[in-house]
């Protein structure tokens, strides 16, 4: 590790120091070699003063302990019909896990309790169709949770409901960390699915809104396994109701949890709301950032060289996009109204940030913006990212001549020779 990852790890202390994350480890990855990885990494979230609640599900084990006593089960992850059969071995599967974590647990010197929190009544019939065992989960013993949770203790909770008069449900875990995460107003879920659940054809992004995740579901859900398709539904639910962001990592690689938690570029695929990515007018005070940003690209002689006095001039021009509160990209739109129209302008994307579509939708921002202001017309000059502008943003080369006058002296006098692009606005 060197300084600056120790700095980046480091801002991020403050902002979830007594938050919850409520950590949900798939079967499958609590009995890979891996999971003896993640309890250490569950220690470095509570020496962080991170308040942690384990959900794990037990699908795997169910189905190895069928197949072990010859037995056929009617559903192994709790969303299907659970007959009485399958339902005993649920929990038999269920609290055998449950002590191999607490035992793991306890190797990393950390304090936790098994806890029966998920209150379930039946699903009853459901398309004609009796579920029997399988339970809806009508609320979370929140109280209980926080006892624990404030005197350092992780609560671990299975996949198994339970209601007032003693009877026991199978519950779905990615579900039950959406209600958990949810009353205890968590600041992540933090879903670890196998490896074998990212065996599909389709990569996904690094970051989705909930928009975005809607929409991925309904066009390419098809591309995606059954595991990764359930957490990113449950990622969705938890956000509408206000958990502000939801990972979904692979549990079989080390320190993907820390690496997605304490770094900008993240390991897994975040899933967020609105407020977690934002494009915002700069201010005085964030010129250095920007001109950090884009100082290697002037070095390359990608980008023009700005002073902060030049920037500070046209101040109200500039905007930054923000990823969790740090800058990872910028763009400016010039206004010469005498000509109806703009120049795209500074347009960079931190290397770490690149091909994640943050170009892309500063682009579309600045052309919305030179609507809104009557533009007709936007322009930008470039050197090394011609390519990019006409493939991405629908620009097309043409003559210096069109520039406004003042633009097109300041161009002559530079050179740059930059190759001139042009987009008209309908």
């Amino acid at each position: 590790m060197n300084v600056s990852d120790l700095r980046e790890i480091l801002q991020y202390v403050p902002r979830f120091r007594e938050r919850i994350f409520v950590v949900a480890v798939d079967g499958e990855v609590a009995a890979s070699e891996n999971f003896a990885n993640v309890l250490l990494d569950l220690a470095v979230l509570r020496s962080l003063s991170i308040k942690v609640v384990l959900v794990h599900g037990a699908s795997h084990q169910i189905v190895e302990m069928a197949r072990e006593m010859g037995l056929k089960i009617t559903n192994s992850d709790g969303t299907g019909v659970t007959d009485e059969k399958t339902l005993n071995l649920s929990i038999s599967a269920g609290v055998r896990l449950t002590n191999k974590i607490m035992e793991g647990l306890s190797a990393v010197d950390l304090r936790a309790a098994y806890i029966n929190a998920i209150i379930a009544h039946p699903a009853g019939i459901l398309g004609g169709t009796d579920y029997q065992y399988t339970g809806r989960i009508e609320r979370v013993d929140v109280k209980a949770l926080r006892l624990l949770l404030d005197e350092g203790i992780m609560p671990v909770v299975p996949p198994l409901g339970f209601d007032g008069e003693g009877r026991t449900y199978r519950v779905n875990s990615d579900s039950a960390a959406v209600e958990v995460a949810e009353e205890l107003s968590a600041a992540k879920i933090i879903y670890l699915a196998p490896s074998s659940s990212f065996n599909h054809t389709l990569k996904l992004p690094r970051q989705l809104s909930v928009s975005e995740t809607t929409e991925l579901l309904k066009k390419q859900g098809a591309q995606l396994s059954p595991g990764v398709v359930s957490k990113l539904e449950g990622a969705t639910k938890a956000c509408i109701q206000g958990v502000p962001r939801v990972h979904i990592l692979d549990g079989g690689v080390n320190e993907a949890l820390l690496t997605e938690i304490f770094s900008h570029e993240g390991f897994g695929t975040m899933v967020y709301s609105n407020e977690y990515q934002q494009i915002r007018r700069i201010f005085k005070k964030d010129v250095r950032a920007v001109m950090s940003l884009i100082r290697q690209s002037v070095q390359n002689e990608e980008l023009v060289r700005r002073s902060r006095v030049e920037i500070l001039e046209k101040l109200e021009d500039y905007w930054l996009l923000e990823v969790d509160r740090t800058a990872v990209a910028c763009v400016a739109l010039h206004v010469y109204p005498e000509a109806s129209s703009g120049e795209l302008a500074c347009l960079y994307v931190s290397k770490v940030h690149e091909n994640q579509g943050y170009g892309r939708k500063l682009m579309a921002f600045v052309e919305n913006l030179a609507r809104q202001k009557g533009l007709k017309s936007l322009f930008a000059l470039s050197t090394q990212a011609i390519n990019y502008l006409q493939q991405k943003g629908g620009f097309r080369e043409v003559s210096p001549d069109i520039l406004p006058s003042p633009r097109r002296e300041k161009y002559m006098a530079s050179g740059r020779n930059s190759k001139v692009l042009l987009k008209t606005l309908s």
